[in-house]
């Protein structure tokens, strides 16, 4: 049976209308992986040397063990916010006799065959292995070992599905991982003695491998126990109804013409995962300054240094308004159906994007502590992303083509088929801009005049809105008709 869902999923992947599209990015992807296997696998063989060299007094595995559990929390971390979770259309398996537990167990595993699983073993086997042929080791000792490290992969991999799929699972490990941050950084508790400890001690005792396989194992059950609860037809893949509450939002009738758009982003944002999703990144983009402005080796580059402040202002800007107008996509046919302006589509769009930016700089306001030069540049890079970045990235956003599903997270390598070229050639001004405006005046002058140049830059795209946004109304009027087949054509 195994083997017929397998020919079933490739009938699909491969009679995908995308898959002639995205045939050229998934060879990029697959160069990627490759990359990075090359790398683990690098680092596995190595990394036993580097540890016998920098710390010639202790046992590499016992190095390995201490500090293993970031890796897997860090791993923990990557996976969700970066896998990819397979699916499968079961609905047409439910009508015909194919027991419930075959297609659940297919199912799960499809999620152990991830790149995240492979790509752990390509450092930890040629660690063994280099382990093995230079060390004082014994196989046994090595092997469980080694089976250990990949229980624990695999058990990261059905703990992610838990965390995606269900919210109290999400909180509750959430929570933990908070709390055992706040006792390492205040030196309460340190969490790496004890694991530490525990891993030395599977090493040491191979019959302790057998901890991690019953965790694998009891994760394992958890979520066929999690997804067979719903599997039926009237159960968790049917349409779930909620009970809807409405905003007035009155407080946008003063936007006047664009005001209904406003709102009906405004709802979006409230309701549906993916905006919360876009939100809650660009908070996280207002710390990207702390990567760069207290490291002094980045003092005597400030060009990265105007990279950086136009990130912390650009966050909701770049990441809302490259998905302009795929975020309308469910009902964009009806949306152009109607009689309404597209300027003022556009133009509400635009007005989010530099509210947006205008909060972000208020929320920026300790950076104060690093000087007032590094917060003039904080401030001269929010004007740039009002008055030039806002109009690229909405003069991109109709490269992107690709429907999108608003109560779904997006995770990382999705949407692939939406890739294009010129998006790439439209990102290098966002990019390189700030940074060529700020340092050649800087380079030839000095700091102030840098950051004037680039304020002035910003002064005058909002100066010549109305310019930018009739030559933007154009491309999008041109692309109209495209973009409604491309949003009508489902994956």
């Amino acid at each position: 049976m195994f083997k017929r869902f397998i020919a079933l999923e490739w009938k699909q992947f491969s009679r995908s209308s995308y898959f002639q599209k995205g045939i050229a990015i998934k060879i990029l992807l697959a160069l990627g992986a490759l990359y990075f296997i090359g790398m683990a696998a690098f680092m596995g063989v190595t990394g036993y040397f580097g540890i016998q060299k920098f710390m010639p007094d202790k046992d590499p595995i016992t190095v390995v063990n201490n500090f293993v559990i970031y890796w897997f929390l860090a791993d923990m971390v990557f996976r969700y916010f970066l896998q990819q979770l397979p699916v499968l259309n079961i609905k047409p398996y439910m009508v015909i006799p194919i027991k419930r537990s075959t297609v659940i167990h297919f199912l799960l595993g499809k999620t152990s065959v991830s790149f995240f699983n492979f790509l752990p073993m390509f450092f930890f086997l040629p660690f063994s292995i280099t382990s093995l042929v230079n060390g004082d080791y014994l196989v046994i000792n090595v092997v469980a070992w080694l089976f250990s490290m990949l229980f624990f992969t695999l058990s990261i991999n059905y703990l992610n599905f838990l965390l995606n799929k269900n919210n109290k699972v999400f909180y509750g490990i959430l929570t933990v991982l908070v709390a055992a941050g706040l006792l390492q950084y205040y030196q309460v508790y340190s969490i790496t003695e004890p694991a530490g400890y525990f891993f030395n001690t599977i090493y040491e005792k191979p019959y302790a491998v057998v901890i991690p396989l019953l965790l694998m194992v009891m994760l394992y059950r958890f979520n066929f126990k999690f997804v067979r609860k719903d599997f039926y037809l009237d159960g968790a893949i049917s349409k779930e109804t909620k009970e809807v509450h409405t905003q007035e939002l009155t407080w946008l009738n003063r936007f006047g013409k664009v005001a209904p758009f406003l709102k009906n982003d405004v709802r979006m944002i409230i309701r549906n995962k993916r905006p919360k999703q876009v939100l809650f990144m660009s908070f996280l983009f207002l710390f990207y300054g702390v990567i760069f402005y207290p490291q002094e080796s980045y003092q005597d580059m400030p060009a990265f240094l105007a990279f950086a402040s136009m990130f912390v202002t650009g966050g909701f800007l770049m990441s809302f308004g490259q998905l302009v107008p795929s975020w309308d996509s469910e009902y964009y046919k009806l949306l152009m159906s109607q009689n309404i302006p597209y300027r003022e589509y556009l133009k509400s769009k635009w007005s989010l994007m530099v509210v947006a930016v205008v909060i972000s700089f208020i929320l920026s306001t300790p950076y104060i502590y690093f000087g007032w030069d590094i917060f003039g540049m904080i401030a001269a890079g929010a004007l740039f992303n009002m008055g030039l970045n806002s109009f690229i990235t909405l003069y991109g956003g109709v490269l992107n083509q690709v429907p999108m599903e608003l109560n779904v997270k997006a995770k990382a390598f999705s949407n692939t088929q939406g890739f294009n070229p010129t998006q790439l050639l439209i990102a290098l001004p966002k990019i390189f801009g700030p940074m060529l405006i700020f340092y050649l005046p800087y380079k030839f002058i000095n700091f102030e005049t840098g950051i004037i140049c680039l304020a002035v830059s910003g002064v005058l795209g909002l100066a010549f809105t109305n310019f930018f946004l009739n030559q933007i109304e154009k491309v999008y009027q041109k692309q109209k008709y495209k973009t409604i087949a491309a949003f009508s054509e489902k994956k």
